[in-house]
């Protein structure tokens, strides 16, 4: 890992330029998804297999899978693992359960009735990733904030979705998996074919090609957004065990070798003990060959020298993953502006939150946590105002209605006004 001190000259610069990584070359693939994109509109099904044929070299056989095979899948789980899913079913529904929000109505000063009227989407589609490793849990962190949302219609495009994907779509409430990934899945469910429904919106995470095909349909369609690498940011002080905060800086070295494991400790002892223990474990990591271009690549340590500076760094890195591995992680939790998810304490790893905890992993990355969240039940609406006026209430109002309108010009408005109020 690089390490940098608050005085090195290049100490802001890199911390400058990290606040803009991430940025994904979009640009290089988007006239090949592009292309993909309207086969897909004109070609239906045909176009879905003739895609999957070139690209993948292979034919989605079957295309597509029913609630009868996702239960048989989940049937044929070992038992440990059936238990480990469906307990991090149950813990991600009853967080999930929290974010309900309802309708609401009120009168104001003047008798007018306001409010809004929310209503779930009716059709989400997920994509679950399905190249360098496989992810059911994703499945549930998507698709279960939908169902709680009430969603009507959920499905799941997976490229050769396993047993195990299968199984977390059913306890999840997925109607139905598509054997499909890259930009062609995102296609497939923005347009919609003779056996894809199209949806209402897209979510979940992928490569270059799903990023820029979800980019070119959003308008079609929503999405939950334009994900880049994984990234965790681990701020420690000298208390700290630099074999833990190893282990999770590289338990996000290990998603991909774009993803980007940042540090900040309190002094460069700290850092060199911390980077040495990187080094050594990544020496029998299974991933190592993903893991050490992560950490070659994006690997970085700001020696912050104090608590405050540390909480800038982090605010100016605004980070999916905060793990904070501090004295008192909640004082510095407050000074922080922005973060995806937040893990507190010696004892919070970041893959509790992947995997059990029940906040949804699915979490903005490179910096986009400043103005986003992670995916949950707020998503998967959609909200109405509501506006009701009574004859004597709009009379109250009528002057200055009238008044604004013609300050803009549209006397029409002004009209549709006077033509309730007038004699």
């Amino acid at each position: 890992m690089r390490i940098f001190e608050a005085r090195d000259r290049a100490y802001d610069q890199t911390l400058l330029a990290l606040s803009d990584r991430g940025d994904s070359d979009l640009a290089r693939v988007e006239p090949a998804v592009a292309a993909i994109l309207d086969e897909v509109k004109r070609g239906g099904d045909k176009a879905l297999v003739a895609i999957t044929e070139r690209i993948d070299h292979r034919a989605p056989e079957p295309l597509a899978y029913d609630r009868a095979a996702m239960e048989a899948a989940l049937a044929a789980m070992p038992s440990t693992e059936r238990a480990a899913l469906e307990l991090a079913a149950r813990r991600v529904r009853a967080l999930h359960e929290h974010q309900r929000d309802a309708s609401y109505r009120f009168t104001d000063g003047d008798g007018v009735e306001l409010g809004w009227r929310v209503r779930p989407i009716e059709r989400v589609g997920v994509y679950a990733p399905g190249g360098k490793a496989r992810y059911p849990s994703s499945v549930l962190m998507a698709a279960i904030p939908a169902r709680v949302a009430g969603v009507r219609e959920l499905y799941v495009t997976s490229p050769r979705p396993t047993g195990e994907v299968l199984a977390a779509a059913y306890l999840a409430g997925v109607d139905r998996v598509f054997d499909l990934g890259g930009a062609v899945a995102v296609g497939a469910l923005a347009f919609g074919t003779e056996s894809v429904p199209r949806v209402d919106k897209i979510v979940g995470p992928g490569n270059l090609y799903v990023t820029a095909a979800k980019k070119l349909v959003f308008g079609r369609v929503a999405v939950d957004g334009l994900a880049g690498p994984s990234e965790i940011l681990v701020v420690c002080d000298d208390h700290a065990d630099p074999r833990v905060v190893a282990a999770d800086l590289l338990s996000q070295a290990e998603h991909d070798e774009a993803a980007y494991p940042l540090l900040v400790t309190l002094s460069r002892a700290m850092a060199e003990r911390v980077a040495s223990e990187v080094a050594r474990q990544l020496e029998v990591l299974p991933r190592k060959h993903v893991a050490e271009v992560s950490v070659r690549e994006h690997g970085y340590a700001f020696v912050a020298g104090s608590l405050d500076e540390a909480a800038r760094v982090a605010t100016v890195l605004a980070a999916e993953h905060l793990a904070l591995l501090v004295r008192d992680p909640e004082a510095l939790f407050a000074k922080i502006d922005a973060a995806g998810a937040a893990f507190l304490g010696d004892f919070t790893p970041e893959a509790a939150g992947d995997y059990l905890a029940g906040p949804s992993h699915v979490l903005p990355t490179g910096g986009a946590v400043r103005f986003s969240s992670p995916l949950g039940v707020y998503d998967f609406v959609t909200r109405t105002s509501v506006i009701r006026y009574s004859r004597e209430a709009l009379a109250r109002h009528a002057d200055a209605i009238v008044s604004l309108a013609r300050l803009e010009g549209l006397e029409a408005h002004a009209r549709a006004v006077l033509a309730r109020t007038d004699g």
